[in-house]
This record gives C-alpha cells, sequence and structure tokens, in this order.
C-alpha cells in the first residue's frame, strides 16, 4: 500500500477502523490482481493444455459468468446473513477453487474451477464494499473509497507485470497456486477485524430469480462462444439463445413481484440511471473487455514474452490509474453526462486506433498510443459510471447496491468476451485458411491448426509439419491473428459510438453531486478493470 495513503488513513479514522479498510481493499485487490495475471497467462495456458481458442475463452467466461450472475444474489446474502460471514466464505471458496486451478489437468478442469472462483469471487466484491459502506459515513467514506480506489489502481498496474513474471519464470499454474498463502492469511485477517453488520430488513435469498438470471446468461454466453463452431444458424445455438431469453423474461416476471427485488427495475424508468447503464455497458464492452485480448494480441501478434507483454500492457493500464484523479476535478465544472460522453468518445478513438494500426502492421510504439486513448477514457468511465449507479440506490441496501452496480458492467463484460472473441475467431480463421491455401497447405490440416492460433498456440498448431513450410506459416498465423484483432477493435469502437450517442440523448439534466454517502467519481475504481 502507499504509504502517504496510509499514513493520511490512520491519522483520519477511528481505532480499528482503517485495519477494516485495509483488510477489505486488500480483499477485493486479490479479485482484480487474480484476473489481471491470467489474462497474460493465456497463451500459456493453451500451449500447456493443447486448448483451442473456444476453450481459452472459457477461461475467462466461467470465472466471469459466475461472478457476474451471482453478484446480486451475493448482495442479497450479504445482507440477509452477515458481510463478515460473506467474506469468509467467499475466500474459503476462492482460495480452494484456485487450488483446483492451478492443479487443472485439462481446460475443462480449468474451467470449472474457474466458474467456482467466480463464485467465491461475487461475495468477495459485494461482501467487502458492503463492510465499507456500513463502516464509514458522510466524507469519510468518500475518503475510504479514495484508499480503496488507490490500491485497486496498485493492483491494476501491477498485475499484468506480476503476471508476465510468474507464467516466464514459474509457469501459468503459479498464478493460481499464490491465491493459497494469500487466501489463508486473508481469512485469518477478515476473521479478527471484521464486525459482523446486517441488513435487518433484508428478505430471504431469491432463489427463483437467482435460477432464471444466471441459467439465462449462461445459455446466452454458451450459444455466443459455440456460434462460429456450430453455425450460427444451427438448432443447437437456436435454442439455447431462444431458451436464455424466454428465461430473462421469466427472471423479469419474478423481479417485478417481489417485495425487495435483487434488481428494482423502476430505476430504469429514469433516464439518467438509464444513461449511466449504457455507459457502463459500453465501458465494458469497449474497454475493459481489453484487459483479456491486449495480452493475447501482444505475444501472438509482436512476439512478446508473458513479461515483456505485462510490462507492454502499462501504457493501456497507467491511464486508467490516473485518469479517475483528473475526473475527479473535471467533475467540479462538467455534469456526467458530459464526462461519460467524453469517456466513450476516448475509447471509441483508442478503439479506432488499435483496429487501424492493427491493419497497417504498426510498431509496438504506434500501437501504444492506441492503448493509452484506450486506458484513459477507461478511468473517466469507471469513476463517473460507478458514481452515478451507486447514488441511485438506497444506503440501507449497500449490498444489493454494490451489486447491481458491478452486475451490469461485469454482464456488458461477459458479452464483449464473447462477441468480440466470436468476430476475432472467426476473422483470424478465414485469413488462416486462406494464407494457409496459397502456402500449399492441405484444407485439413489447416483446419485442425485454425483453432489454435486465436488461442495463440502458434506452434503447437505447426508441430508436426516441415521446417520449411513452419516458418512461413507461423508468420501466416500471426498476421491472422492480428487481422482477427484488428476487427474485435473496430466492434468495440462500434460499440462505444452507440453506447456514447445513447448516454448523450438519456441524461436529461447535469448529475455531477454524488449521493451524499456515494463515493466520488475521483476515488472509486471498481475490480477487473
Amino acid at each position: 500500500m502507499p504509504q502517504g495513503s496510509q499514513g493520511d488513513a490512520k491519522r483520519g479514522y477511528e481505532p480499528g477502523k482503517f485495519l477494516i479498510l485495509l483488510v477489505a481493499s486488500a480483499v477485493s485487490s486479490l479479485i482484480m490482481l487474480d484476473s489481471n495475471i491470467v489474462a497474460v497467462s493465456l497463451p500459456a495456458i493453451a500451449r500447456s493444455l493443447g486448448a483451442t481458442f473456444t476453450d481459452i475463452e472459457w477461461v475467462v467466461s466461467a470465472y466471469v459468468l459466475t461472478f457476474s450472475a451471482l453478484l446480486l444474489a451475493a448482495g442479497s446474502f450479504a445482507d440477509r446473513h452477515g458481510r463478515k460471514r460473506a467474506t469468509l466464505i467467499g475466500l474459503a471458496i476462492f482460495t480452494v477453487a484456485s487450488a483446483l486451478c492451478g492443479f487443472a489437468t485439462s481446460s475443462l478442469m480449468l474451467n470449472l474451477a474457474r466458474a467456482l472462483q467466480g463464485v467465491g469471487a461475487s461475495l468477495l466484491l459485494t461482501a467487502s464494499m458492503a463492510v465499507i459502506n456500513k463502516t464509514f459515513s458522510g466524507a469519510d467514506r468518500a475518503r475510504a473509497y479514495g484508499f480503496w480506489g488507490a490500491c485497486l489502481g496498485i493492483a491494476i498496474t501491477s498485475g499484468p507485470i506480476a503476471g508476465g513474471v510468474i507464467t516466464d519464470f514459474f509457469g501459468w499454474r503459479w498464478a493460481f497456486l499464490l491465491n493459497l498463502p494469500v487466501g489463508i492469511v486473508f481469512l485469518v485477517a477478515t476473521a479478527k477485524v471484521f464486525k459482523e453488520s446486517r441488513d435487518h430488513e433484508a428478505k430471504r435469498l431469491d432463489l427463483g430469480g437467482i435460477a432464471t438470471f444466471s441459467t439465462s446468461l449462461f445459455l446466452l454466453i454458451w450459444g455466443l462462444i459455440d456460434g462460429n463452431s456450430l453455425g450460427w444458424t444451427s438448432f443447437a445455438i437456436a435454442w439455447r439463445l431462444l431458451a436464455s431469453v424466454v428465461l430473462f423474461v421469466a427472471f423479469v416476471a419474478i423481479e417485478v413481484r417481489q417485495e425487495r427485488p435483487m434488481i428494482d427495475f423502476t430505476l430504469f424508468k429514469q433516464p439518467t440511471f438509464l444513461g449511466t447503464a449504457f455507459a457502463m455497458l459500453g465501458y465494458a464492452g469497449a474497454a475493459q473487455v481489453m484487459i483479456f485480448y491486449l495480452p493475447l494480441a501482444l505475444q501472438n501478434s509482436y512476439g512478446f514474452t508473458p513479461a515483456k507483454a505485462g510490462l507492454a500492457m502499462l501504457p493501456f493500464a497507467l491511464p486508467m490509474f490516473f485518469t479517475p484523479r483528473l475526473g475527479a476535478s473535471l467533475s467540479a465544472r462538467y455534469s456526467s453526462r458530459a464526462l461519460l460522453t467524453l469517456g466513450l468518445a476516448t475509447t471509441f478513438v483508442g478503439d479506432l486506433s488499435l483496429f487501424l494500426f492493427s491493419r497497417i502492421d504498426a510498431s509496438y510504439g504506434v500501437f501504444a498510443l492506441g492503448m493509452v486513448a484506450l486506458g484513459a477514457g477507461a478511468g473517466l468511465l469507471n469513476s463517473e459510471t460507478s458514481k452515478a449507479m451507486q447514488g441511485a440506490v438506497p444506503p440501507q441496501r449497500s449490498g444489493m447496491a454494490s451489486g447491481l452496480t458491478s452486475t451490469t458492467r461485469f454482464t456488458g463484460l461477459l458479452l464483449a468476451v464473447a462477441g468480440l472473441g466470436a468476430a476475432l475467431s472467426s476473422s483470424a480463421t478465414r485469413h488462416f485458411l486462406t494464407a494457409a491455401s496459397a502456402l500449399g497447405l492441405d484444407p485439413k490440416s489447416a483446419a485442425e491448426a485454425a483453432p489454435r492460433i486465436a488461442s495463440g498456440d502458434l506452434v503447437g498448431a505447426f508441430t508436426n509439419l516441415p521446417d520449411s513450410i513452419r516458418v512461413h506459416l507461423l508468420s501466416a498465423a500471426s498476421t491472422s491473428f492480428a487481422a482477427g484483432f484488428g476487427l474485435a477493435c473496430l466492434v468495440a469502437a462500434i460499440v462505444a459510438a452507440v453506447t456514447g450517442m445513447l448516454t448523450f440523448v438519456l441524461f436529461q439534466r447535469p448529475a455531477r453531486a454524488s449521493a451524499p454517502d456515494a463515493p466520488t467519481a475521483g476515488h472509486l475504481v471498481q475490480p477487473m478493470e
């Protein structure tokens, strides 16, 4: 932790409160640090387990799926059964799941363990944020979120570097196994420091809502990820997408009849809240998702090692850390409508730049300029969207507030991982099959190699081929991945443009002020950015 922030916190808080803040911040940072470490490790995982791009998508999606699907339920669980208990349970699940990930012998085992890890992470995030909301109020709460955001900001910048170093020198399994000692330390600290708190008005868990929402989300993502391989018009994809829609309609029907629903759908009747939701979806689908795809591009297109790719992520990560502080000063002069539109416009510029740079085979120095713009846009969006949405929910339902804020974002992230992945995979495969045919590779061998191109296993895809053709195929594979990544960036730019216009139109009044006890714009940094 930064010594200045720690010293200021100690001087300003009541005895014991700083320890609570410190543990809550560390627990939240663990979630985001782990996700950033894993992002850099994906090509190494693909090579080690012989995974296809679909398998690699599930390494990310299995975690985000359970995480996002259960955030609202986790918030309700924390409100009803206690925030300290929820944190301890979440830590136990996350630690055990990390061990299973580290010892996985197949992509299926890894993905199932990642899904379990997401369950634990959903409890950790909502409970730790609710503990902060309960422990602090007024100006102290804003300052507490300032420290919390600084801790997560450090994890943002250090995560890719740590992931690259761990993968290069110890192997990708240690990206998960290191969570074991850390998890045990956090369990002890939480048990000693946290005080139990509940929402005494909380009702029982909405099991019907949990089941319909999570199953709907799973079927939608399952259909999007398998669409390229099975065919978008196939029966297998059609029934998944149709069932997803039916279950979501059922979820809405269940929630509108609840006295205290997981999602208060009346909030979406407020234009400003709806504009915030679109901005949040734009942030997730156009900027945050690149946390997972940029490391793949740096390793597959530029040939960087994991450690070098981690360092090469800094032009994206550093602006995400510093821009919220710029947003804090801008929020005193400009409305949330202006800042969110500016954030999405900057994100659009970043994504479009990466698309163009991928097409012209630009050097890394030029490519990094697009990463800077993308990171700056993400930083602005993160702070403003969180402030607006947190302030729209009654403070006594702090668990639901943090769950609602994050569920909107991570549902968008999940859809973006699957949607951009489909664009990347289809384009990379198409370009590679054309290039492989021109090089004389038989169609069967080319078709077998293509799924491993997008996943980053470029060497493994051509193991059994003669050296004379392997060098040319490796070059074709790298170029094909760059084409696929470029298309994904173009789709992301379109998402930023559309959500930016919707945000600008729907915000009907300035929304500068935070709710009295809500974190301020420059202080709030969300996990997994």
